[in-house]
Parts: structure tokens; sequence; C-alpha cells
């Protein structure tokens, strides 16, 4: 899967994706624009780099709509019918939990880093000892820092592609195994 996300006019985003399962995704407006980090640009690169398949963009891998909606208008209504019947597993569930925190606390750790703040909130230390591996939140803001980089100095109508790193399971099967 592909996610390329454009940079639009007015402080504002685009994102669209490419994938192998599923039905073909209309392009949306992605919340929470930076100059440096868009809000999903965030969650692709720590679910990529943690491993997260059952994070937004993994389950968006495995042909669920998330927060995408299918372009066709008939293949919309039949797959928001099968999108209501699913529930995520234990996994997944967990997956996007720690997705959604650890894209927080690394978006705080990037903006001390790159001097955009001076420090960490003070809900910060209150964050679960696992969350808290050293050479993951590295890795996670070493891409960060590369992202960053190019985004700032894209011009209105510039492109970022992401490609989803990780193997697909084909939604209605339960992701079981453990990281």
């Amino acid at each position: 899967m592909d996610v390329t996300f454009t940079k639009m006019s007015g402080r504002r985003y685009r994102m669209a994706v490419v994938r192998e399962i599923g039905p073909m995704l209309e392009p949306r407006q992605g919340p929470g624009y930076d100059d440096h980090l868009p809000h999903d640009a965030v969650h692709f690169l720590v679910e990529a780099e943690a491993r997260l398949r059952g994070g937004a963009f993994g389950r968006i891998a495995a042909g669920h709509n998330n927060i995408f909606t299918p372009a066709d208008p008939a293949v919309r209504r039949r797959q928001n019918r099968r999108e209501a019947k699913w529930s995520p597993s234990r996994v997944e569930h967990n997956d996007m939990e720690r997705s959604e925190r650890l894209a927080s606390a690394c978006s705080r750790l990037w903006e001390l880093r790159a001097g955009h703040c001076s420090e960490l909130p003070d809900w910060f230390p209150l964050l679960a000892p696992d969350l808290v591996d050293p050479s993951l939140i590295e890795r996670i803001l070493t891409r960060l820092d590369a992202f960053a980089r190019r985004w700032h100095t894209l011009p209105v109508d510039g492109s970022i592609t992401l490609t989803w790193p990780l193997p697909v399971k084909a939604k209605g099967r339960r992701m079981t195994t453990a990281r």
C-alpha cells in the first residue's frame, strides 16, 4: 500500500491511498496540519516502525475503510455494511491504542528534539513503560526527522509517498499473533 501526502494551500494536506486489498478509496483531507509533521504522517511512520498491523494504516492496508471512504458509491454502501459488522480483535484494539500513545509521545519528543518546544508536557512521564523502548523511539524519531525535512520544503501541491512495509492480511481475518 502507498499513501501519498500532498501539501495543499491554507495549511491543509490531502492523503490518497493505493492498496492491494479492498475497494479503491477517495482521497481525503487530513486533520492536524503541521508545517513539519502532519498528524496522519506521524501515525503512519509510528505504526510502520512499531509494526502495528492493527493500527489505522495496517487496517487500511488490510482492506478496511477506517478514516477513508470507498470511491464508488455502490461499493461504499456494501463496504459500510461490512465495516459495521466487523469488530477489531484484542490485538488490533491494542495496536490502535499503542499507535495513539506512541504518536502522541513521539510527536512531542520530536518537537523537543527539533527545537519547536522547550519542555515536554506534564502528562509525558505518565506514559506506560512499554512505550519507552529507547531503540524504537529513536528509530521513529529518525523517520520523523527525515519526513519533516522533506515536508517542510515541499511547495504547495508537492507530495510525499510512503509505502506500507508490512505483509498484509485480508480483512475479516483477525490478527492474533503477538508482535
